[in-house]
């Protein structure tokens, strides 16, 4: 199995701006619908990553944007993690509408204790779903 999900989102009304282009900072939502649609698909919801008392904040973001999209449009979004087996992880995102790349980028994450927000190792719930679904 990969480690990549596509998840589709139809641009609404209140996405776009004064033009009827979708607002360039609702790309990184858009970002987010992939990496959170990945990882339930992966079998980890981000609710389990906070019940297990870690958060995984954003420590920085890339978004080159290629094409508009607009209004009624249907988006595909691919988010793809990086194999990663440090406290940081990457998804790298293109977003597209019928087959026209429309923007692209990633995000970075780091493994935090929701407490301390100290950067910790990757929880073995996450290990353990990278090697089940790279068939390590």
């Amino acid at each position: 199995m990969s480690l990549e999900y596509i998840a589709q989102r139809r641009v609404i009304y209140a996405d776009t701006d004064k033009m009827g282009i979708v607002y360039n900072g609702n790309y990184l939502s858009y970002f987010e619908i992939g990496r959170n649609e990945l990882m339930r698909n992966l079998g980890l919801a981000y609710t389990d990553v906070e019940k297990s008392g870690l958060i995984l904040p954003v420590i920085d973001a890339y978004v080159k944007y290629v094409r508009p999209s607009f209004y009624d449009d249907v988006l595909e979004i691919k988010a793809r993690l990086n194999e990663t087996l440090s406290a940081k992880i990457q998804f790298i995102y293109t977003i597209s509408c019928n087959g026209v790349l429309i923007a692209e980028g990633y995000t970075n994450h780091v493994f935090a204790n929701a407490e301390t927000m100290k950067p910790v190792r990757p929880p073995k719930m996450y290990l353990e779903l990278i090697e089940k679904h790279l068939g390590k």
